[in-house]
């Protein structure tokens, strides 16, 4: 199992879906012990039906203001994970004279489907729970007492 890195910046298209989702989770498994952003290639507000299934889990994520790379106040991330191509290239780009690991997780975009309410909130939550499982296989979780 990889050690924990100590911040960790998580990239796709928008800001508005995958990323904040995967910002979220993670902060919420382990953000008491590592710093984690988000951002977007561009920033578009968050997405009501990735604030719904969020909070279906208990995480609040209405807050959450979209920002670009290039609104980042620091760019220096131990780990950068890309969700979608876009940013994958931006992030290699950032990342170019640093020492810096970038990681791809191909992440479908949900926002890319035309469907009714409860396919569409299906479709978040297949998103969501994919996004938990590559957390929870990619960071070591602490022991539970």
């Amino acid at each position: 199992m990889a050690d924990l890195p100590g911040s960790v910046l998580f990239a796709c298209t928008q800001n508005s879906v995958r990323s904040p989702i995967a910002e979220s989770i993670l902060k919420h498994l382990l953000g008491h012990r590592i710093y984690v952003d988000s951002v977007g290639v561009h920033a578009r507000e968050v997405d009501g039906f990735a604030v719904a299934v969020m909070d279906e889990i208990g995480i609040d994520i209405s807050g959450h203001l979209p920002k670009t790379f290039d609104d980042l106040e620091d760019d220096s991330f131990d780990l950068v994970v890309t969700l979608s191509p876009e940013a994958q290239h931006r992030a290699v780009e950032m990342t170019r004279t640093m020492a810096c690991d970038v990681e791809y997780w191909r992440i479908m975009d949900p926002t890319i489907f035309d469907s009714d309410r409860e396919e569409t909130l299906e479709r978040y939550r297949q998103i969501r729970d994919a996004i938990t499982a590559q957390i929870k296989e990619r960071f070591p979780m602490p022991l539970k007492p």
